[in-house]
């Protein structure tokens, strides 16, 4: 198997970004990480981002050490970290998107 990778922008982030689609398993940690590796407990798509550490519901998610949303429910370390389980605090429309398609759910097309 290839080897996994993530890339830590800033070392107080609690999310890393996926270099590929990982697997569950270990992920090397590239950037600026104060540990060598995380494992991820699931799939998580090319590009998406890693939980570096267990998050509480209503925390604040960290990359590029600013804070880019706030999780709605309990998220594991190494699990996927997504629009399923976090919410932006730019974009109050992104809450309204299909976590994998990116399509809204509050709009009704006939």
């Amino acid at each position: 198997m290839t080897e996994q990778s993530a890339f830590q922008i800033r070392l107080e982030d609690n999310v890393a970004t996926a270099l590929q689609a990982l697997d569950p398993g270990e992920v090397r940690l590239l950037g600026d990480s104060s540990t060598p590796s995380v494992e991820a407990v699931t799939q998580v798509p090319l590009g998406h981002k890693i939980a570096l550490r267990d998050i509480a519901p209503g925390e604040p998610i960290l990359k590029y050490g600013v804070v880019i949303g706030r999780s709605t429910s309990e998220i594991r370390k190494g699990s996927w970290v997504h629009l399923h389980v976090m919410e932006s605090i730019y974009d109050e429309r992104s809450s309204h998107l299909d976590a994998v398609t990116g399509a809204p759910r509050d709009t009704k097309y006939e």
